[in-house]
Parts: structure tokens; C-alpha cells; sequence
């Protein structure tokens, strides 16, 4: 799958914008703040409905209009599709695929896979257990709908239970409603964990090798699950940390609340370091480029597609052995790069078959290389 072109219309600094991108490498340049990774939102949010940032509808809009429409053309194997997005401050999207309105977005998700690459993505193995979470959840957001239905309404259900939990203050007698909730809570849950468990068994067996690779063979990664609980005792211990909740105000058992650890071993021993802890900057970048690269792969084993790969000025924030690995690694992947200036380890050492200078809002193409 590749994307053809893109149409944006009142989306953040982008009045109107009608960019064709070639199947290759396309670069995007300019000074910081010229709108580069607007253009790289645009289709994560056509891929995904959601903003990798996590902004909402309205923050997206441009600051002065009520809407904003994103308009992107995909070909597969000689096939086009369109996918139409009609942003609102004051209601829901709505998308369509050729002209046809769709009621959720599980209809979507999947139709145009990304993976997205940013320097904030290389702090992701030293930052807090929230941002580990939510790639778990965007990847296999994009990878099983199934995932993507349960982890929808176990988050409703959090969200039910923790006002159920608040009102409770007021009107204890509530208290007896709470195992209606929490029944749902265990059973949506369930299905979220043995997922997770499934996916970095997933990841593991294709990391391994890049880890390896990336390390000069020095050293070996394995991604560790660790949920907040099992599902043989989620039951039990949600009923023993009801007092808890209630006093707290909010549910503190559940996969909302899992993590998952980087443990590194050198090769031919058996002790593994926790690098989330006690790894050095240089090993936790190492590590969360293995991953990157490792959910690139994943899409292509379950797919049976190559992803977009969408890298937001994060050449720059690496050095020039992970520069060549990352480079090196892209292959036939249609990849679309954001960097300040086209710098010479860019120019020299792979491909680029287009190449576009964003000014304010403006995108003015440069020319192939």
C-alpha cells in the first residue's frame, strides 16, 4: 500500500494543501515550525482517526475555522482508494472510504497501516509506563479490530466505574452496583491481556535478530510483559482492592495500569539488565530503534503489505551506524522524512525520489534527487 497524494483543507497552519508523493522516499524540509509534521499527522490521523500527539478534533482544526477535511488517496496493487476525514470542533468525524460514510472506525483501521517515528519515540524505553502502553495499543489498533473493540470498552467501562466509584461518596447504597462493573471490566480486560501477551511474543521473535544486528552482535534484547495482573486472579483482586478504589476514587487494578521492561543480556551470558532502570541513553535508543524497525516487520508478517513509514526528523537525534541501520533498512517501504535541511548523509547515502520545501503552510516541490 502507498500513499498517492494527500488534501488538506483548514488543517492546523494549512489553508489548502495538494501534495503527490512518489512510492519511494519523499523528504519534507524547512525550519522548525513550518507545518512538516502537520503533513505527517494529516495521514496518521487518515490511517488511524486519532492524532499521534494525542490532540483532539478541535486542537487540529485551523485556529479560526469550524472544520477541516483531510482527503487521502491510497493504491494497492494498481487499486485506489480514497479516504475522506471531516473534522468538527462541536461534533464527532466522519469518514468515508470512496464516498461511503462508515459508522465506526474499526472499518478503517488497517486499510492504510503507518508506522510512525519520532525522536519523542526514542525516550519511550526511560519515560513513564503510559507511553509503553499506548504503542501496545495504537499498533494493535491497527492490527486487530477485535483489540481495538474490547480495549474501546474496557476504557468506557474504567471510565463508568471511576464515576460510579466518586458518586459513591455521596451515596454509599451505589456501592452495590459496583460488581456489575466490575464483571465487564474483567471480562473485556482479559481479552486485552492475552492479547498483549500474544503481540510481544510477536515482537520478541522478530527483535531478537534486528537487536543483534544493531549491537554489532554484542548484545540481546527481549521485551518482558508485565501485566498489573493475571487474568487467574483479576477477579479476586479487584474484589479485594474495592476499599481501596473507594477511597481513591478510581479503579487501580487492571491492563490500564501494565508496563513492559527492555532486559538486555551481552552475548554468551545469562544475566539480563533492565535498561528501563540501568541501561545507558546509548543502549535505550539502541533498543527503541530494534523496535521501531520490529513493528515494521510485524505489519509486513500479519498484513502481508508494507507499511508507510512516516520518520519526523529523527535522522538527526541518531548517529551514523543507527542512521545506516534505520537507512539501510527501508527497502521497498514508501517512507516520508521531515528534516530541517538536506543534510550530506541524506543526499549520499540512499535514494531520494522526491524532495519538497515547506515554508509556512507552503509546500513547493524541489525536485527529484
Amino acid at each position: 500500500m502507498i500513499i498517492q497524494s494527500l488534501e488538506l483543507s483548514d488543517f492546523r497552519n494549512y489553508d489548502s494543501l495538494d501534495i503527490t508523493f512518489d512510492k519511494g522516499t519523499n523528504i519534507l524540509y524547512g525550519d522548525n515550525a513550518q507545518g512538516k509534521t502537520n503533513i505527517l499527522e494529516a495521514i496518521y490521523v487518515s490511517a488511524t482517526t486519532k492524532s499521534h500527539k494525542g490532540a483532539k478534533d478541535k486542537d487540529i482544526i485551523n485556529f479560526d475555522k469550524e472544520e477541516s477535511h483531510i482527503r487521502t488517496y491510497l493504491n494497492k496493487d494498481g487499486i485506489e482508494t480514497r479516504v475522506d476525514m471531516h473534522l468538527r470542533k462541536n461534533k464527532s468525524k466522519g469518514i468515508a472510504i470512496d464516498g461511503n460514510k462508515i459508522k465506526k472506525a474499526a472499518e478503517l483501521l488497517g486499510l492504510l497501516n503507518v508506522v510512525f517515528f519520532s525522536p519523542e519515540d526514542l525516550s519511550i524505553i526511560k519515560n513513564g509506563p503510559a507511553e509503553r502502553r499506548r504503542f501496545i495499543d495504537m499498533e494493535l489498533c491497527q492490527l486487530d479490530n477485535f483489540y481495538l473493540y474490547n480495549l474501546n470498552h474496557y476504557n468506557r467501562i474504567v471510565n463508568q466505574r471511576n464515576k460510579l466509584l466518586k458518586d459513591m461518596y455521596m451515596n454509599p447504597s451505589l456501592r452495590d452496583t459496583l460488581t456489575i462493573w466490575d464483571s465487564q471490566l474483567v471480562s473485556y480486560g482479559s481479552k486485552i491481556i492475552e492479547r498483549r501477551i500474544q503481540f510481544i511474543e510477536q515482537i520478541n521473535r522478530i527483535i531478537y535478530d534486528i537487536h543483534k544486528n544493531l549491537s554489532g552482535e554484542k548484545e540481546i534484547l527481549r521485551i518482558q510483559y508485565e501485566p498489573d495482573i493475571t487474568i487467574e486472579k483479576y477477579e479476586e483482586e479487584l474484589f479485594k482492592n474495592q476499599e481501596r478504589d473507594i477511597r481513591l476514587k478510581q479503579t487501580t487494578v487492571g491492563p490500564h495500569r501494565d508496563d513492559i521492561s527492555f532486559m538486555v543480556s551481552k552475548k554468551g551470558e545469562e544475566k539480563e539488565l533492565d535498561i528501563r532502570k540501568y541501561g545507558s541513553q546509548g543502549q535505550q535508543r539502541t533498543a527503541a530503534l530494534s523496535l521501531k524497525l520490529s513493528e515494521i516487520e510485524l505489519v509486513r508478517k500479519i498484513t502481508k503489505d508494507t507499511p508507510v513509514l512516516l520518520l519526523d526528523d529523527v535522522l538527526s537525534e541518531l548517529d551514523s551506524n543507527r542512521q545506516n541501520y534505520l537507512l539501510n533498512s527501508i527497502g521497498d517501504i514508501q517512507t516520508i522524512i521531515t528534516c530541517t535541511g538536506l543534510d550530506e548523509f541524506v543526499n549520499h547515502r540512499f535514494e531520494i525520489n522526491k524532495v519538497f520545501k515547506v515554508i509556512n503552510g507552503t509546500v513547493t516541490e524541489a525536485g527529484n534527487k
